[in-house]
């Protein structure tokens, strides 16, 4: 399971011849998303799976067979559901494990229940839903509002829909998202009541948390002092830019290899361990075609076996593993580093109607 940090899509056109005010959410009185891990079993996290922990902030028990826990790309509007089952005793806790990337970090406590879904460092949307339909709303701020089956929802990191006034912070893959107040907190704004902290799980056997308001601070002596700890996480940067947001060939015919078309990926990082830089594709409608890609490395950076004495390399179509472009072992420039590929033909175009031919080319950077 991997956390893509960094992506940009763009079209890819032959043409010719034969190949050519966020709405409002309503607090939950009971049941919220206290706690939200997204990069288990990557490098350097402290537990091995992603997980999602729920609270009880209420007075009396939740029955949630018949509820599910579902998640959504930051910008999607797909849902994936990991149905729950039993009760949530109030004040306790409900840990929900989903999937891993590598035996790396410790096992989990004991989870309530398990899921498959892999959850994104960069952002997303994770709903708890009072039934098992999954949902359709999210590819807009305010989208799910309205859906009076959601018991509650927390936009993450680059997510266009939340609660509030926008998404909770950006994660990573040793930071959590966490609700303030021990899971108490709900002010239906994400932003304000989830900060990134370490990932600490809890489970049904956890101890009980209360959300009273707790006895009186004692009276105060003649002298009084008080103490706070400060502390800021700065996060890993990672963008990525293309040359051109579309790139077209023109007209071209079957038989022919069309002159390549220059598609320059800009890639800036922070990260002190460098990041790898890959490409996959759509198959070309209503026929694929051969497409493929050249280039060569930055200053500092290593050019991909495939690309290597300047081939054109076919680009595999997703699910297919992505093709490696390159890799850099340190932080980028402060402008950025600039990976001088081209997109052309692996080969002939083969005979196939005439037509207008599309598909979509994605490149992808993640922290190493």
């Amino acid at each position: 399971m991997h956390k893509v940090l960094a992506l940009l899509v763009l079209a890819v056109l032959v043409a010719g011849g034969a190949a050519v005010p966020q709405a409002a959410y309503g607090a939950s009185p009971d049941l919220v998303v206290s706690q939200l891990f997204a990069g288990g079993g990557n490098s350097g996290a402290p537990f091995q799976n992603d997980f999602v922990e729920l609270f009880n902030r209420g007075s009396t028990s939740v029955d949630v067979s018949t509820w599910t826990i579902q998640y959504a790309s930051a910008s999607g509007a797909s849902w994936q559901a990991t149905p729950l089952s039993g009760s949530v005793q109030p004040g306790h806790y409900f840990l929900v494990q989903l999937a891993s990337a590598a035996a790396i970090g410790s096992l989990l406590p004991t989870p309530d229940a398990t899921g498959t879904t892999n959850l994104a460092v960069s952002g997303g949307k994770v709903a708890l839903v009072r039934n098992n339909t999954p949902l359709t709303c999210g590819a807009s701020a305010g989208s799910c509002a309205g859906n009076a089956q959601i018991a509650d929802l927390i936009g993450y990191g680059s997510a266009v829909d939340y609660e509030g006034t926008g998404p909770a912070p950006t994660i990573s893959n040793t930071l959590a998202e966490v609700r303030a107040g021990g899971g108490c907190t709900d002010a239906d704004n994400n932003a304000g009541d989830f900060a990134s902290g370490s990932a600490a799980p809890r489970n049904s056997a956890s101890p009980a948390s209360s959300c009273g308001a707790g006895p009186p601070p004692p009276p105060p002596n003649n002298g009084v002092s008080a103490s706070a700890t400060v502390d800021i996480d700065i996060q890993p940067v990672i963008s990525i830019a293309l040359e051109h947001s579309s790139v077209s060939f023109g007209n071209a015919a079957t038989g022919t290899t069309p002159a390549s078309v220059s598609e320059h990926v800009s890639v800036v990082s922070t990260n002190d361990t460098g990041y790898a830089l890959s490409v996959h594709r759509t198959a070309f409608t209503p026929a694929d075609l051969p497409l493929g890609i050249s280039g060569s490395a930055p200053s500092g950076g290593q050019i991909g076996p495939a690309l290597a004495a300047g081939v054109i390399a076919p680009i595999p179509i997703a699910p297919a593993a992505d093709l490696l472009v390159g890799t850099t072992s340190a932080p980028s420039g402060s402008s950025g580093d600039v990976w001088a590929t081209s997109l052309g033909f692996a080969s002939m175009l083969p005979v196939v109607q005439a037509g207008h031919y599309t598909a979509t080319v994605t490149f992808t950077a993640i922290a190493r």
